[in-house]
C-alpha cells in the first residue's frame, strides 16, 4: 500500500510536469519535447549535486562534529546495536552543538551514512528512547530516503525553475502576446503558480509518507513501537518549545521532528506527519499481535 501511494505520488509530480510543459509549448507554439528535456537536465544536474555533495553540506550547516567510541560510547553502542539489528554497515556518528533535542541521518547510500545527534536529545530521552529514534533514522539508511527524495526534488525542482522562467519570461514580453493579447501570458502565470504549488505540495507529501516508513521500520526492527512513541512526544513538545537557534528550514524533513517551527503547521504544507497521527500508529502496532 505504501509503495503504491508513492508510485501515485511521483506519478501526479509527472503528471503536473507534462501538464505544464505542454501549457508552454501550446503558449509559446515550441517544441513541448525540447522544452521539457532542458529542464529536466537542469533539474538533475542541481540535484545530482546535492545528493552526493548534501551530507557535507549538512553536516558543515549544522557544526556536526564526528565523535568516536571512546567520545561517545552511549550513542555509539546504541548506533551499533541498531545498525546489527537492522542489517547496515556501521554509520559514522556525529553531534551536533544544540540543546534543541534531534536527530537526523545523512548520506547518499548505507555505505555512506551518517547518524547525528543533537546534545539535547543526548540528555533528553533515555537509552530505550534513544533506540527509537536511532532505528527510525537507521530505518531512512536502509530504506535509501535519500535516493527517494532526490528523486521527487528532481522532478519538483524541473517543475518550479520552468515555471519561474516562463513566469519570468512572459512578464518580459515572451509568448504569442500579439495573437492571444493578454489571455495567453494569463494563463501561462496562472499555471505558473499552480505547477509550483502543486510540486511543493507532492514533495512535502512525499516526506511526510517516508517519515510514516521510517517510523514503521524502526519500531518493527526494535520490537517495541513504544519506545519511538513515547520518545517523538518528548521531542515534539521540546522543539516547539524551543526550535533549532541555527540552520536552514529548506532542511527541516530531515530531522526526526520538524526543529524550527515553534507552534504547528497546517498538515498540508509540512515536512512531517501530524504528531498525533504518527503516535497513534506506533501504538497501533505495539497493540496488534
Amino acid at each position: 500500500m505504501a509503495v503504491g501511494r508513492l508510485l501515485l505520488m511521483y506519478g501526479a509530480l509527472v503528471g503536473v510536469f507534462v501538464g505544464f510543459g505542454w501549457l508552454i509549448a501550446s503558449v509559446f507554439a515550441g517544441n513541448f519535447l525540447l522544452i521539457t528535456a532542458i529542464f529536466v537536465v537542469f533539474a538533475v544536474l542541481m540535484n545530482a549535486g546535492a545528493y552526493f555533495f548534501s551530507d557535507r553540506i549538512v553536516l558543515f550547516t549544522y557544526r556536526a562534529r564526528f565523535v568516536t567510541e571512546k567520545e561517545q560510547p552511549r550513542l555509539h553502542g546504541i548506533v551499533k546495536r541498531v545498525a546489527g539489528l537492522s542489517g547496515v554497515p556501521m554509520p559514522r556518528v556525529a553531534v551536533v552543538p544544540s540543546r534543541t533535542p534531534n536527530a537526523f541521518a545523512t548520506g547518499h547510500s548505507p555505505k555512506k551514512a551518517v547518524v547525528a545527534a543533537t546534545e539535547g536529545i543526548l540528555d533528553l530521552l533515555d537509552d530505550r528512547e534513544l533506540t527509537g529514534v536511532i532505528a527510525h533514522e537507521m530505518s531512512h539508511v536502509s530504506n535509501r530516503d535519500i535516493l527517494v527524495t532526490s528523486v521527487a526534488a528532481t522532478l519538483a525542482g524541473a517543475i518550479s525553475i520552468m515555471a519561474r522562467s516562463v513566469m519570468w519570461g512572459s512578464l518580459m514580453g515572451g509568448g504569442r502576446r500579439s495573437r492571444d493579447g493578454g489571455g495567453a501570458i494569463l494563463l501561462v502565470l496562472l499555471g505558473s503558480i499552480a505547477a509550483g504549488l502543486a510540486a511543493f505540495l507532492i514533495r512535502m507529501a512525499v516526506s511526510r509518507s517516508r517519515e510514516y516508513k521510517a517510523d514503521h521500520t524502526g519500531a518493527k526492527v526494535l520490537g517495541t513501537p513504544l519506545a519511538l512513541a513515547d520518545a517523538l512526544q518528548k521531542l515534539e513538545t521540546a522543539n516547539k518549545r524551543r526550535p533549532l537557534e541555527f540552520g536552514n528550514p529548506s532542511h527541516a524533513s530531515l530531522f526526526i521532528v520538524n526543529p524550527f517551527q515553534g507552534a504547528s503547521l497546517m498538515s498540508l504544507f509540512s515536512t512531517h506527519p501530524p504528531m498525533k497521527e504518527r503516535v497513534r500508529r506506533l501504538r497501533a502496532m505495539a497493540k496488534s499481535p
